[in-house]
């Protein structure tokens, strides 16, 4: 024998209340469709950032008449001459400053670049494929933190062999650009958190109606 399952009313009860467990006031349909083109525009904003620091300013956080300084370049003025004077290897070397850091801090920095550049074809493609679900969305989180990693660890080697020749009033557009970045990658892992949290929940709560509809035998 055969007991039917919960009234319909009741159901809509449970439905809303594990709906908003974590959520709060933020509505279904604001988490699925909002949240993924939310994190789409933010990947659009962290290219522009990069491309502007990278492409345009030519990899350039210092970019002033008197000094120039930035990933390919280590110009000074020189008094003398009367002009930016462009530093070697051999110069730096003898100023303390190692290029092989320096080399590395290009490539991380860089590679961030070619990292954001693909990174928005695979959110497109995620959201088409996995809309309202969790799969693919974890691999977009990973990979926001490796980039984020890599770009924070160049900065950071670069700052740190060239610290002693650049005031913090010295930095330009480039570097406000690598900053602006970090902001929008710490804000794009935020967006996908919440994003998963919704679809965990949700996916839970289908869970439980399906279990609750389903009829119990004796």
């Amino acid at each position: 024998m055969a007991i039917t399952g919960i009234p319909t009313a009741a159901l809509t009860m449970i439905a809303r209340k594990h709906a908003g467990t974590r959520m709060g006031v933020l509505p279904q349909w604001c988490a699925k469709n909002l949240l993924p083109v939310l994190a789409l525009l933010e990947a659009v904003g962290t290219l522009a950032l990069m491309c502007y620091a990278l492409l345009y300013e030519a990899g350039n956080l210092v970019n002033l008449p008197d000094k120039c300084i930035g990933f390919y370049n280590f110009c000074l003025w020189n008094g003398t001459a009367g002009q930016l004077q462009c530093l070697d290897t051999q110069h730096l070397q003898a100023m303390g400053i190692s290029p092989l850091q320096l080399g590395l801090a290009r490539v991380c920095v860089y590679t961030c670049l070619v990292f954001i550049l693909f990174h928005i074809p695979f959110v497109l493609n995620v959201n088409s494929t996995f809309k309202g679900q969790g799969e693919g969305w974890k691999m977009i989180r990973i990979i926001l933190f490796i980039k984020m990693i890599i770009l924070s660890g160049g900065l950071g080697m670069f700052l740190l062999q060239t610290s002693h020749w650049i005031h913090p009033s010295d930095f330009t557009g480039g570097f406000l650009a690598l900053l602006g970045t970090q902001a929008l990658l710490l804000l794009q892992i935020l967006t996908v958190t919440v994003y998963l949290s919704w679809a965990k929940h949700t996916h839970m709560c289908e869970n439980l109606l399906t279990e609750e509809a389903l009829p119990t035998k004796i």
